[in-house]
């Protein structure tokens, strides 16, 4: 028998996540895991419910929720030989996506979570540290975290809605900002919309701003929006869903496995959750975890 800790925010995906808890957890167990249900009280507390437990000896802890519940669990683990199970139950998923787990199935996920960690075992997979904290999927500085910055003040409306009315409230007053980036120690200076550096393919439910990313290679995909025109952006942003941005004469990508991020007054989202101020500095870390997908 495994023992297996499962994590659980029951508030992601608009309560989806509590309404699976009890299948998932009868999946699991008849895969062969003792499964430990961890509620935190908050973001701390379900940390420190996290820590314990692999502490304890669990032979893995497994996010049940969204991106955000992914995110606390994979800089719980990320630098232990703890594998990572997610079984998906948010609005964005974007990590299981990449991982081509089933995102509309958590029983299937709770399968395929099993059949690794009983059977094939775990793969390795990249994160990127920055500081003492890590992610998994894509981080984003510029006009994404000014959108994020904005919403976070916002009590009104609730849910997607939200980012929504934030988008067009702060494009109406943004502008290019100044970059200073360093890829690999290469310095690089720019205005631009936004910085994005992904370990994985999307963010922000299904946004593929790096869809050639891989998160095995070694390395990350850095773009770079480019100044465009308020019309130009409304325009092409949409295609950002299908990942052919990348064609806009205004979009750089390239790679490297040491990313330095500086631009006066602006903020860092990663995994849709608030990381830092700018500067920072985004170390891959080949195998930093391991995944069970």
């Amino acid at each position: 028998m495994s023992n297996v800790a499962l994590l659980v925010n029951p508030t992601a995906g608009k309560g989806r996540a509590a309404q699976v808890v009890a299948s998932v957890t009868d999946r699991l167990r008849a895969g062969g895991a003792n499964v430990a249900i961890l509620v935190g009280r908050d973001v701390d507390d379900a940390k420190a419910l996290a820590r314990q437990a692999i502490d304890d000896g669990v032979d893995a802890l497994v996010a049940l929720g969204g991106d955000g519940m992914v995110h606390l669990a994979l800089n719980v683990v990320a630098g232990s030989p703890t594998p990572l199970g997610i079984i998906p139950a948010g609005t964005g998923n974007d990590l299981a996506s990449t991982l081509q787990l089933p995102t509309k199935d958590p029983a299937g996920a709770a399968d395929v979570l099993m059949a690794r960690l009983t059977g094939s075992g775990p793969r390795p997979m990249d994160a990127v540290r920055v500081g003492d904290k890590w992610f998994g999927c894509v981080l984003g500085a510029g006009f994404d975290s000014r959108v994020n910055d904005r919403a976070n003040r916002m009590s009104w409306p609730r849910g997607r809605m939200r980012y929504n009315l934030a988008i067009l409230a702060e494009l109406r007053v943004f502008r290019p900002l100044p970059f200073v980036l360093e890829l690999d120690g290469e310095r690089w200076e720019t205005e631009a919309m936004l910085v994005a550096v992904g370990n994985a393919k999307s963010y922000g439910a299904g946004m593929k701003v790096t869809p050639d990313a891989e998160v095995d290679d070694g390395v990350v995909d850095v773009q770079v929006l480019g100044p465009v025109s308020k019309p130009e952006f409304l325009k092409t942003f949409p295609k950002v869903f299908k990942g052919t941005h990348v064609s806009h004469p205004a979009v750089t990508i390239r790679r490297a496995k040491v990313v330095s991020i500086s631009s006066p007054g602006v903020t860092a989202y990663a995994d849709g959750e608030y990381l830092a101020d700018l500067p920072i500095v985004c170390e891959t870390v080949p195998g930093a975890v391991q995944i069970l997908a």
